[in-house]
């Protein structure tokens, strides 16, 4: 005799990884706002189940803290936590179908606006823990690889196209599109200097063309 309720654990299954991820995701994005806001040591778990809406059990679920803030760095500057192929994403997408390398300048001011802007409070997070923790420097030191490494694939992909300065050392672009695209520069120009967003995203369209493209 076939049990009936054999066709009903797939779905049942199905449905409790769906309420798991979304759990996952209101636990870090409650990382982003709080470690963002007011920073990693005056986060608690209790302040971070609160903001989620969950229980405290279950926000020790997903951590410690130190793991919490490194998802969190991942989802605000790149909307999913883990390591990223950047060609995979909707902005590498977009670099491949450019048509020239003004549009691509014009298309690296908008990208580096919409990551940077809600990522600023929790990278400054970041390096501000990092001084006083080993893993946490880790991590950032790890994340800076990271970023620069897809920076690397990118601009090789720009040379295929032939809109590469050839004068200056690769090496030397990659390292100058990092500072010009990086959050600390978007929280000087942004937080700091308190100039327009529209005024950061002109600025680094602009010296991206004048600086790394042909």
């Amino acid at each position: 005799m076939v049990d009936a309720r054999d066709g009903s654990r797939p779905y049942r299954s199905a449905l409790r990884e769906r309420q798991a991820a979304e759990t996952r995701l209101r636990v870090v994005e409650a990382a982003v706002t709080l470690f963002g806001r007011q920073g990693y040591g005056a986060t608690t778990f209790a302040q971070l189940a609160e903001e989620a809406g969950v229980s405290v059990k279950t926000v020790q679920e997903h951590g410690p803290k130190s793991a919490l803030l490194q998802a969190a760095v991942e989802l605000a500057s790149f909307g999913v936590e883990g390591e990223t192929d950047i060609f995979a994403t909707d902005i590498g997408q977009a670099v491949l179908q450019v048509r020239d390398a003004d549009e691509l300048a014009a298309l690296v001011g908008e990208a580096m606006l919409a990551i940077n802007a809600p990522s600023t409070g929790i990278w400054t997070t970041v390096v501000g823990a990092a001084h006083g923790d080993e893993e946490l420097s880790g991590y950032h030191a790890r994340m800076l690889e990271l970023i620069r490494a897809q920076v690397a694939r990118v601009l090789h992909h720009v040379a295929d196209r032939g809109w590469l300065r050839l004068d200056v050392p690769f090496d030397d672009l990659v390292e100058a599109f990092c500072i010009i695209t990086c959050v600390e520069t978007y929280t000087r120009f942004v937080v700091l200097d308190r100039k327009a967003v529209d005024d950061y995203k002109a600025f680094v369209s602009r010296t991206v063309r004048e600086t790394i493209l042909a």
